[in-house]
């Protein structure tokens, strides 16, 4: 046993060998970070994959290793989420937005129950968490703090009735629009028609406060933001957005918006989402959308039309000759970057979005295990550990505390 034991610590110290002794120092000084503070991801749609990809069968289903699944690879399994370290998660129950509102709502309280069944099926891994206190509890029984975020405003059917149902059953944020401009807010991706909020819109954001719920602006539009801003009185959260001045995609938050989040308290999570990430990559996919276009778009426009087999060789041909962009881990930290410097290091966090936006992801961030190489960029740009703290979940923490004391006041 003590050879096996000495054998063991000699591949150790081969293994750290091979690496600089200044990544040794930021891994080492990462791990102390994150013994100390949970980390916390905005922004995880893995309960809806399965639902998506699993049908049935994500209810029973070995979730611990699914790094050899076939088809679309899964960003998220329980080795992958510890190897990463991650303390704390909200799992977006995220419905389709085109649906009817009944069906968004009884969606959505299948994700819900779903996240419950995951948390229940592996205690040893997850704990249920509504509270800063809970994921400070979770974290020092080391596991995984498992909170729960509606992933749009059309998920409550225009009922405040239904959005204090989900708040009874945890939820912990509502984000006002998802990728539809609807009845009561306006979607960055959608027409506007409302200039933001209408007065139920803003009767929304004050009983997310009363019940102690985060208003989730992403994907809203920037008037529905300042709209929000000024209403709420606890902080908001961008669960998973970046900064525009970086990538001008209307998802992502102005340098003025910015500025409001500082004042309100509130922090950006900033998302992983090649998209959203790169100016670039977020050309390339509206030249590769409208080249599909070009080729075939039934009914009655396209080159190829009614010639599938001859479309998907062109579209292919062309995807050779215009490979997609790359984004890497040291652009997302560039939005990190601009966030902190415009807004302040205490209102920035991280909101993945893992599993929710397909593939190729950034390089360096292509799963749950790479937060940490996250935090040690960071620190190569100068970070503090306090800082990294604050970025990992010391800052979200400090929001959630808030919007708890804010609802107390009101109740």
């Amino acid at each position: 046993m003590r050879g096996m034991i000495a054998r063991g610590a000699l591949a150790a110290a081969l293994c750290l060998s091979a690496f600089p002794s200044w990544a040794q120092d930021y891994t080492a000084r990462v791990a102390r970070v994150l013994r100390a503070t949970p980390l916390i991801d905005g922004h995880n749609d893995w309960p809806e994959a399965l639902a998506e990809r699993e049908g049935d069968k994500r209810w029973t289903m070995d979730l611990r290793d699914l790094s050899h699944v076939t088809g679309e690879p899964y960003d998220t399994d329980i080795t992958r989420l510890r190897k990463g370290m991650i303390g704390g998660q909200f799992w977006s129950v995220y419905v389709s937005a085109d649906l009817p509102g009944k069906v968004q709502v009884e969606q959505t309280l299948e994700q819900i129950d779903l996240v419950k069944s995951i948390v229940a099926r592996y205690p040893e891994t997850f704990a249920l968490a509504r509270t800063a206190a809970d994921v400070r509890r979770a974290h020092a029984a080391g596991k995984i703090a498992s909170m729960i975020g509606v992933e749009g405003g059309g998920q409550i059917d225009g009922n405040l009735s239904v959005l204090r149902s989900y708040a009874a059953l945890g939820a912990g944020y509502l984000t006002l629009t998802h990728a539809r401009t609807i009845d009561w807010a306006d979607s960055a991706t959608d027409d506007p028609k409302h200039d933001g909020l209408t007065d139920f819109g803003r009767q929304v954001v004050r009983e997310l406060n009363r019940l102690g719920m985060l208003v989730d602006l992403s994907h809203v539009s920037e008037a529905t933001m300042r709209d929000a801003l000024a209403v709420s009185k606890a902080p908001v959260i961008f669960s998973h957005s970046g900064a525009r001045a970086i990538n001008d995609h209307p998802r992502n938050v102005s340098d003025d918006v910015l500025r409001l989040v500082a004042a309100n308290g509130g922090v950006v999570m900033v998302d992983f989402a090649p998209g959203y990430v790169s100016d670039k990559n977020r050309r390339w996919a509206a030249d590769a959308a409208a080249e599909k276009t070009r080729l075939n778009s039934p009914p009655y426009r396209g080159l190829y039309i009614g010639q599938p087999d001859k479309a998907a060789a062109a579209y292919g041909a062309w995807l050779r000759e215009h490979p997609e962009p790359r984004v890497t881990l040291g652009e997302v930290a560039d939005h990190i970057e601009h966030v902190a410097r415009i807004a302040g290091k205490d209102h920035v966090g991280i909101g993945s979005d893992f599993d929710g936006v397909g593939h190729p992801l950034p390089v360096g961030l292509e799963d749950v295990s790479t937060y940490p190489a996250l935090l040690a960029e960071m620190m190569r740009r100068g970070w503090s550990d306090a800082e990294v703290a604050g970025l990992a979940g010391g800052n979200v923490l400090r929001v959630m505390e808030r919007a708890e004391q804010v609802a107390k006041a009101m109740n």
